[in-house]
């Protein structure tokens, strides 16, 4: 059932008669054991260098798009769940690979903002010219000389009626380039009258921050519990700059980027943690933003490393998968029974999160939870198990050492920030897991949502200065804004597109039932894209009243 967010909502049909089931093998997640990397567009190379890549050299090759889980916190599946169901190919960018060149490292004569330089068209995007940006390190200035250069693809109808729409990818850590001919071709209604434009935001795609114990360990989750190990190691391979990649750094980044394109104002459109960028972008800066898109909505105030939203959440959304599919077991009982025995909490919301995107029915999740719950755990266990099969990414198309250093420079955790000491962390999680209550994190426990890999990878995380905390339940600005969810996401749930929903005062809801997250990319259904489409075509019929 599609829940009803503040505002009025368009309710769409349900996208399950249009969908072609995944195969549903007992213990099996749809679509594991193939390679989260999709499609490959060259040979490239990881390079060794685990520190911020700044002013990266021209290299070779390209990898392609990825099925990977992406929300503020959670990789998952921006547009994978799309090639997963239907075998469409992946759409590559065109472009070099870049190398390091070191921190501080600039090029001669380069200057930070101004035009876009080294534009050519883009080789496997075509109708896009790709070109780099020049931005400083730090846009606070205590870096002088020190810059990165960000990769971005434009579209080459310069005379866009409506002007430039910047598309925004997940993540934190997805780089957009990979994506553009596929992001091109589920815009393509509205792009006679838009300039669409993509950019890898710092520390993503050929400028990857490079951690690769952390990347092994967490591939394309972010609910794997990394060992302290591996985090400390990533904090210090990166270095003291890995403070600059921090939400506010790429808002900055896409002032410039405004700039440079010579566009008075963009229109966003923003996918999962681009959401939330989206929002963050509009805050700042609310005279430059035409109009928003928040698809799959992670609030303006960020993720909550203990995910009380998604815990809950799980309940009501295995109760409505079991009633579509017309199993008689009360999936939300049993997951209780499961956790409350086997104290596995954090694992089944890592599977439950993963399974949305090869199938938002949940087909043999339910089953397998009434099995775990009498005392036979084996198929759960398989399910588990095979949902991380071919889970290896590489940095350049999900950079776990950017994911981590944005989460814990923005992240506010039970023991504040990560200018809190490392020793006094650890406390204040036993605190917060002994005042949480079962009607908090039911059907899960207090235990899950302090044992998540979003949490304990910023525990040990190094103390250091973080961005100011910006203020709390800010009004979008008054432009028109489309925020789309789907009523079985557990990445980003529907209770947090309600929170938006209601201070967007020109927003417009769209909850499409049956879909899970990135409702723009989900292949087997056009209700997401036709209401985007129907919005960017004529956003100014909502920009007079909310409804």
């Amino acid at each position: 059932m599609a829940l009803a967010p503040p505002g009025s909502v368009l309710r769409h049909g349900d996208p399950r008669t249009a969908r072609s089931g995944p195969s549903s093998q007992p213990g099996r997640v749809p679509g594991a054991g193939a390679s989260k990397v999709l499609e490959s567009c060259g040979e490239s190379s990881h390079p060794a260098p685990v520190r911020p890549r700044l002013l990266p050299e021209p290299g070779t090759g390209e990898r392609g798009e990825m099925d990977m889980r992406i929300r503020h916190g959670r990789a998952t599946a921006l547009l994978g769940i799309a090639v997963l169901l239907t075998g469409a190919p992946a759409a590559c960018s065109g472009g070099a690979r870049s190398h390091a060149t070191g921190p501080g490292t600039a090029t001669p004569g380069s200057t930070a903002g101004g035009a876009l330089a080294d534009r050519a068209p883009c080789p496997q995007a075509t109708g896009f010219s790709c070109g780099t940006l020049t931005v400083p390190l730090d846009h606070g200035g205590s870096r002088p000389g020190q810059r990165l250069k960000l990769r971005v693809a434009v579209a080459d109808n310069a005379d866009a009626p409506k002007g430039d729409l910047l598309f925004l990818a997940g993540g934190p850590g997805q780089p957009g380039l990979p994506l553009v001919s596929r992001i091109a071709q589920r815009l393509a209604p509205v792009l006679g009258q838009y300039r669409l434009v993509m950019f890898d935001q710092r520390g993503t795609g050929a400028g990857a921050l490079q951690c690769p114990a952390l990347q092994d360990q967490m591939g394309s989750s972010d609910l794997a519990v990394p060992t302290a190990q591996a985090v400390t190691d990533c904090a210090a391979g990166l270095g003291p700059d890995r403070r600059f990649y921090s939400t506010a750094d790429t808002v900055a980044d896409i002032d410039q980027l405004r700039e440079a394109l010579g566009a008075a104002g963009l229109t966003v459109d923003g996918v999962s943690y681009g959401s939330f960028v989206a929002e963050r972008y509009a805050l700042a800066h609310p005279s430059r933003v035409s109009a928003l898109v928040l698809d799959s909505v992670v609030p303006q105030q960020g993720y909550d490393p203990l995910d009380l939203a998604a815990l809950p959440a799980a309940a009501r959304v295995l109760t409505a998968a079991c009633h579509a599919t017309g199993c008689t077991t009360d999936p939300a009982a049993d997951l209780a029974e499961v956790v409350r025995r086997d104290h596995d909490g954090p694992a089944v919301l890592d599977l439950l999160t993963s399974y949305e995107f090869a199938d938002p029915d949940y087909k043999g999740i339910p089953d397998a939870l009434h099995q775990a719950a009498a005392g036979h755990p084996e198929q759960l266990r398989q399910f588990v198990t095979s949902s991380h099969q071919g889970d290896a990414v590489p940095a350049d198309l999900l950079s776990q050492g950017l994911h981590a250093s944005t989460l814990c420079a923005d992240g506010r955790f039970p023991w504040g920030s990560s200018d809190t000491p490392v020793a006094d962390r650890a406390a204040a999680v036993e605190r917060t897991r002994q005042q949480l209550t079962a009607a908090q994190t039911g059907p899960f426990d207090a235990a899950t949502a302090t044992g998540l890999g979003t949490l304990l990878s910023c525990l040990t995380w190094p103390q250091e200065q973080v961005p100011p905390v910006p203020p709390a339940q800010q009004s979008l600005p008054r432009v028109p804004v489309l925020l789309l969810g789907g009523d079985r996401d557990l990445s980003t749930p529907v209770e947090g597109l309600q929170q938006e929903a209601a201070l967007a005062p020109l927003g417009k809801v769209v909850v499409v039932p049956g879909a899970a997250h990135s409702v723009q990319s989900h292949a087997t259904s056009d209700l997401g894209r036709r209401a985007v489409a129907e919005f960017l075509s004529a956003p100014d019929r909502y920009g007079t009243t909310k409804g």
